[in-house]
């Protein structure tokens, strides 16, 4: 059972629970997506456990018609036990959301899975169309990735980045990843008609994708993590596209553990509640 603190970051530990979550937040007029907590398998009984998980939960939230979909991370789904069979495990995810109209996030990881996550989802979604993808402005290689992959079907997630990665191919100061940042958003509305999603939770940043959407047109969302400025996703879904990043599953802790610790207002938070002042 998750404690009550991390009830605020997790949406519970099964998937009724988490669908539950998702009728909740639909309600807010907001869409929920859903990652099954797990990563960094080295064993092909424990991706294949995950993928069908999410086969199954694409078949829950397609019968009961939720504004609802799913993000998976490569290593979850056997990129770390072998990279063609994270590919067939991706297309067979894929292929069985398509046919039940859920959109399908491909979450990034370190740097060391970048090549073969775009390179598995490229075809996807130029096939399919159902199918996006996470890039982070911390890396200095996300200039040519995003003009690569700018006029491919589906959408394109842009996010700071929270891996720590090496000096010589990333940017570390905060100011400059925030210049990327701006820089990849205002490519992406110039050069997209929709499928732009802002995963942000950074007030300057999202005004500044409102006023790119002013100037060109382009369709946009904005994506916030649950348990972070939720009242914002709510006073934003009046006027936006609003989706919240939901985990759910019984691999929590890890989670929980880096979400409080990767900002000092989460880790104040966790700690008002700690005391009974939340």
């Amino acid at each position: 059972m998750l404690p009550p603190i991390a009830n605020n970051f997790v949406a519970g530990e099964t998937p009724a629970e988490a669908l539950a979550h998702t009728r909740e937040y639909n309600e807010h007029g907001i869409g929920v997506i859903l990652n099954l907590l797990g990563e960094h398998y080295d064993a092909r009984a424990e991706a294949a456990a995950d993928r069908d998980a999410y086969l199954q939960l694409i078949e829950d939230i397609a019968a009961e018609d939720l504004q609802a979909c799913i993000s998976v991370k490569p290593s979850q789904i056997g990129l770390d036990v072998d990279p063609e069979y994270f590919e067939t495990n991706l297309t067979a995810i894929v292929e069985h959301a398509t046919l039940r109209d859920v959109f399908v996030w491909v979450d990034m990881e370190d740097h060391t899975t970048t090549d073969t996550t775009i390179d598995a989802f490229e075809p996807l979604a130029r096939e399919h169309g159902t199918v996006g993808l996470c890039l982070q402005a911390n890396l200095q290689r996300t200039r040519e990735d995003l003009e690569r992959l700018v006029d491919v079907p589906g959408k394109l997630r842009l996010v700071k980045g929270a891996y720590d990665e090496p000096a010589d191919i990333s940017y570390s100061r905060k100011e400059r990843v925030n210049a990327e940042y701006r820089e990849l958003l205002r490519y992406a509305f110039e050069h997209r008609e929709s499928g732009v999603a802002v995963g942000s939770h950074d007030p300057a940043m999202i005004e500044h994708a409102q006023e790119l959407h002013e100037r060109h047109g382009t369709d946009f969302e904005i994506q916030m993590l649950m348990g972070v400025r939720e009242s914002a996703q709510i006073d934003l879904a009046e006027d936006c596209t609003v989706w919240q990043y939901a985990p759910y599953g019984d691999r929590w802790l890890s989670y929980f553990y880096r979400r409080v610790m990767e900002r000092k207002e989460n880790a104040l938070f966790a700690a008002r509640a700690v005391l009974g002042r939340s």
